[in-house]
């Protein structure tokens, strides 16, 4: 079944034809955001299974995790750069590059999240700047215990560190994440929480990514990405969407706060940064819940 849409684009707009399962989503996120309810996920995914601890090997330090990485990253790197080469994933640039020189000893990086596949796109714009040329990322337990196929295998051997209802299991990852900081590794982090799709406003941001930079002793650096519509649209008949990465100066954490008040100040500037940048970028001020 499909539904007619409206999008805009630099004050046009243009009639769209959208699967209904796309046009759900977009309805439950204009509701959500008329009532602040700006962290609740949006899809309609399944309950996802409980990560225990001994299904997840955070620190990759046994043998079949570590080949398992290995092919993973192979072969994402060469799904992903299909993509790119198909013009079906595209990114029209990268600004702030200057900023990145902030990653030499290890980072948490921050990112809107709107699309499953919006952390290869930093990876891609960054990897150069990474010492260690990995890029780690924290994801949602459904996410590592749900999927099949090989998004499911991405999922699980990608440098990916998953959140967990399970208390040992968050134990063990929060651990794992101070120590990756600790040696130099740098982390995306979602400070929104869920993945709205195709949503170009920054959200209110969680402070927890924010405690363990403050906790490493390492910087935050806010990137934000942007996008523009493409004349053609993809399998959902929504307009493809061209991505800008935008790299914010870093923050580094103020160690006479305090954890509490540091990671709070850490928050803060990191999503004002994202809301100027958004309000330079498509030209009108960041508001949430008005009617179109």
């Amino acid at each position: 079944m499909e539904t007619l849409i409206e999008t805009q684009n630099e004050g046009t707009m243009d009639e769209v034809r959208l699967s209904e399962g796309r046009r759900e989503v977009l309805q439950r996120i204009k509701e959500y955001e008329r009532a602040g309810r700006f962290d609740e996920d949006v899809e309609n995914d399944p309950p996802a299974p409980e990560l225990l601890p001994d299904k997840v090997d955070y620190l990759c330090k046994k043998f079949s995790s570590k080949v398992g990485r290995k092919i993973a990253n192979i072969i994402g790197d060469k799904y992903f750069l299909n993509l790119i080469k198909k013009d079906i994933l595209v990114i029209d640039g990268v600004t702030g590059e200057e900023h990145l020189s902030a990653l030499k000893n290890g980072a948490i990086i921050t990112c809107n999240h709107f699309h499953a596949f919006d952390n290869y796109v930093v990876f891609h714009c960054i990897r150069k700047a990474l010492p260690k040329k990995y890029l780690y990322k924290v994801i949602r337990e459904g996410n590592y215990t749900n999927f099949p196929g090989l998004y499911g295998y991405l999922f699980r051997h990608c440098n990916t560190l998953p959140l967990s209802s399970n208390r040992r299991t968050m134990m063990n990852f929060m651990s794992a994440v101070n120590t990756l900081l600790k040696n130099g590794e740098s982390i995306l982090i979602y400070p929104e929480q869920g993945m709205w799709w195709n949503y170009r406003k920054p959200r209110p941001f969680k402070v927890g990514g924010f405690k363990m930079a403050y906790k490493a002793d390492v910087p935050v650096l806010p990137t934000f990405i942007t996008m523009e519509d493409d004349e053609r649209l993809d399998g959902d008949g929504y307009p493809i969407q061209r991505m800008t990465l935008h790299i914010m100066p870093p923050i580094y954490p103020n160690t006479e706060l305090g954890e509490k008040r540091g990671a709070e100040e850490m928050k803060e500037k990191a999503y004002e940064l994202c809301k100027a940048k958004y309000e330079e970028v498509y030209g009108i001020p960041l508001v949430y819940g008005e009617e179109k």
